[in-house]
């Protein structure tokens, strides 16, 4: 026993030196970390290289600057002073949020491409009350892939060909069919979002354009739209509230045909049912009640909002580019020359794809006019990008009209010009985003462009009746409503009008 002790007590003495070293060194660390108070002072931590900024007024930050309203063609003063001072990335303080705005074309792109893994959709709490929870503007992961699904099947190239472009050909014809044939002036943003909410309607729910069902649903929608954009203040009188009450209506009209289709899906064993995206969501998913309603909810809003914008601006750009009207009326005048040798009545999609020069007035007015002007992301890691550090949590808005109107990426970015699209489209254009969010229906929303241009140009000619021009209060809207005034040209060059033909 005497031994063992005298071993341990030798093994102690031999490791003494070392356990006093390290006391030592502990307390000079300890020392060194204190003040003149003996206060403690954690070790310093690396700063961010946050990108420059100014954050702006206490909770509303820079948001006002930021929304105010600006020709659509433009980015605005307040993004050209920013830009200038700070550069193409920028933090402030937007949407009660710390932010970071990007016009960097390469950052932009790199936030669309890394949806899900640093970065995710993050829209403002109101538009999520409106629109509803399992919106698709709102949602992430897999809910979101689940309803993109849904809405691919729905909008497939099958889909598009076989059913979707009859049925864009009838509701344009059904548009024009009711225009004066000469001085008639009216709006044309009107005449549009008429006809893409009758085709929206109609495919979403079978619901006929000019019913009266179809007519009150259309204006509870107007009522419905203005909401969406507007401060979330939810108290009567407000457009937020007024909103909120459309919704309820939208969703009663909603609800009734899911209901009327559930009992005659069940009486009828027959095959004949409406082909429609309702009929579509009860058949082919496990969605739930309320999360079919969100998502039709949601279809119609963006299927009709941003198609419909985008044509009234095509209307607006070529109506002051003569070159443009004429080489666009030659296109279509071929293609209706090539329709009438094969003895067709109706447009096929191999019509539809030797519309090249259509598909170049497209994009130059997805480019200029800008419908979709930016999108509301959160940072989920931090990023590093360019030397700059992003941190976990904040905002970033990738705004896509910068880009689209840069001078160093656009030749003259500020002039309607079709011709620079005859070469290949560059990375930078995204007018309908990109990566795993990118719309599903923008393959529809060019179809719809096109084949209403085709009529157009074969059957009338337009001028403004009066001086309007598109402004962003952040949505795109004509405050005139773009009023114009045409003459029908039908029998020009051999041209026999459908306008005259009785309804498909």
């Amino acid at each position: 026993m005497g031994a063992m002790m005298a071993s341990i007590t030798s093994e102690l003495l031999f490791f003494l030196p070392f356990i006093l070293l390290a006391l030592l060194a502990l307390y000079t660390t300890t020392v060194a970390k204190c003040d003149g108070t003996h206060q403690w002072r954690r070790p310093k931590k690396k700063r961010p290289n946050l990108p420059p900024g100014a954050l702006g007024w206490p909770f509303f930050g820079e948001t006002f600057g930021y929304l105010r309203a600006h020709p659509a063609t433009s980015v605005g003063r307040f993004m050209e002073q920013h830009v200038a001072r700070y550069g193409k990335i920028y933090r402030s303080s937007l949407f009660g949020e710390r932010t970071v705005v990007s016009v960097d074309a390469g950052l932009n792109r790199y936030i669309l491409q890394n949806e899900g893994r640093l970065f995710e959709c993050s829209y403002p709490r109101s538009i999520g009350g409106i629109l509803g929870k399992w919106s698709m503007l709102v949602l992430v992961g897999d809910a979101h892939r689940e309803m993109r699904a849904i809405s691919l099947n729905f909008l497939s190239s099958v889909r598009l060909r076989a059913v979707l472009l009859p049925e864009v050909e009838r509701h344009t014809l059904l548009v024009l069919r009711s225009w004066p044939p000469s001085d008639g002036t009216f709006s044309a943003q009107h005449q549009a979002k008429k006809f893409t909410f009758n085709l929206m309607a109609k495919n979403i729910m079978s619901m006929d354009p000019g019913e009266e069902e179809t007519e009150r649903l259309r204006l509870e929608y107007i009522t419905f739209m203005k909401g969406v954009v507007s401060a979330p203040l939810n108290f009567p009188g407000t457009a937020y509230w007024k909103a909120l009450k459309s919704r309820a209506s939208i969703l009663g009209v909603i609800e009734r045909k899911m209901e009327n289709r559930l009992e005659k899906m069940s009486k009828e064993k027959s095959s004949v049912e409406e082909d429609d995206l309702l009929g579509w969501a009860l058949k082919q998913s496990n969605l739930s009640k309320e999360q079919i309603l969100d998502l039709l909810l949601s279809l119609l809003f963006a299927g009709h909002e941003t198609s419909s914008m985008a044509l009234a601006l095509a209307i607006f750009f070529l109506e002051g580019c003569p070159k443009a009207v004429q080489e666009l009326r030659e296109e279509h005048l071929e293609i209706a020359r090539r329709q009438r040798l094969r003895g067709a009545s109706k447009l096929s999609w191999e019509d539809y794809k030797e519309m090249v020069f259509t598909q170049c007035v497209i994009n130059e007015t997805l480019r200029l006019g800008n419908v979709v002007r930016f999108l509301h992301r959160k940072v989920i890691r931090d990023v590093h990008y360019n030397g700059y550090d992003i941190p976990r949590g904040w905002k970033i808005l990738p705004v896509l009209a910068a880009v689209h109107l840069d001078s160093s990426l656009y030749e003259d970015p500020n002039r309607f010009n079709p011709w620079r699209w005859k070469s290949n489209a560059p990375s930078s254009f995204m007018p309908y985003g990109g990566g795993p969010r990118l719309c599903a229906g923008s393959e529809l929303a060019k179809l719809e462009i096109a084949i209403f241009l085709h009529h157009l140009v074969l059957n009338f000619r337009w001028e403004l009746a009066e001086p309007d021009q598109a402004f962003v209060y952040p949505f795109v809207d004509f405050p005139r409503g773009l009023p114009i005034r045409v003459q029908r040209i039908a029998g020009e060059q051999g041209h026999r009008s459908v306008l005259t033909e009785s309804t498909m």
